[in-house]
């Protein structure tokens, strides 16, 4: 909902023609309203990043299929057959295909997310729409990378004659939790970064050492359990420990603390995340 302030005329002796201010309502439930209304703005955004990524490209969408199967390759060698960490009862390739179907989604989304309010500066100079939308638009775009790596992954599992048990009927709670802790981290930076653009060098900085520290090539069993708690601050940790456990299923045992504490902090940084993001976004135009 918009509302338009007509400013007097006069106001500039050089310029004496009516101007009109248009701002968001105050309400807050105008603001999800105009949310739901501006649903097709989401939808044209998310088509039109959709088609950029992969624009003048000569395998397309075969890159969203590509990366996660090279980062699969490197890490099974890596850990698997040279380090010949443990694998909880399943393939290897699998076991880290699982873990990274999480974290490739966590750190392409929150690296687009982040960064998506700079780059759509001069849609936000022009015109009002709820700002919430820009870094939506990047989860929804991550979520097409991610579907599609989930369908390699059911290849895999073919293949390797490792199929999903009945853990995978709460795969869709781990997704939506994953998605949450992702937009939450994307509110503060993509918010932080229309003032201090030094976040757009952070991101990538935290994003490869959240890699290193989060059990994407190998399994959290092997951390010590005096240091599981500690090594549970990590949030990323009960996630990919609970898709690990969704599709792997075996010795791949779901961690309560884990999930508890990545649960605790998602909420904790997205409440927080959508109240500062909604209060900052009113000067995002005059900033950018």
């Amino acid at each position: 909902m918009e509302k338009i302030l007509h400013v007097p005329e006069g106001k500039d002796s050089t310029d004496s023609r009516p101007e009109t201010l248009i701002t968001p309502e105050p309400d807050a439930s105008h603001y999800w309203r105009d949310l739901w209304r501006f649903r097709e703005l989401l939808m044209l955004l998310v088509w039109r990043d959709v088609l950029v990524r992969y624009k003048q490209t000569a395998m397309g969408m075969s890159w969203a299929i590509l990366r996660p199967l090279t980062t699969m390759l490197v890490f099974t060698l890596v850990f698997g057959k040279l380090a010949k960490l443990p694998s909880n009862d399943a393939p290897y390739a699998l076991l880290v295909f699982a873990g990274m179907l999480p974290w490739q989604f966590f750190s392409a989304t929150f690296s687009d997310a982040g960064n998506s309010v700079v780059g759509n500066g001069h849609i936000i100079s022009k015109v009002y729409f709820p700002r919430l939308i820009i870094p939506l638009s990047a989860l929804f775009v991550g979520m097409v990378d991610f579907a599609t790596a989930g369908v390699v992954y059911l290849g895999l599992s073919m293949f390797y004659l490792h199929m999903p048990s009945w853990q995978i009927i709460f795969l869709p709670f781990f997704a939506i939790l994953l998605c949450m802790f992702v937009l939450a981290c994307s509110l503060w930076v993509a918010s932080l970064n229309v003032n201090y653009r030094d976040f757009r060098f952070l991101v990538p900085v935290a994003i490869q050492l959240g890699a290193y520290l989060s059990p994407v090539g190998f399994a959290s069993s092997i951390v010590p359990e005096k240091w599981r708690l500690l090594y549970s601050l990590n949030p990323m940790v009960g996630i990919i420990d609970g898709f690990r456990w969704c599709l792997l299923g075996g010795q791949n045992a779901l961690h309560w603390d884990a999930l508890a504490i990545s649960i605790g902090i998602t909420i904790a940084l997205l409440i927080p995340g959508i109240r500062f993001f909604r209060r900052t976004e009113s000067g995002f135009a005059d900033l950018m």
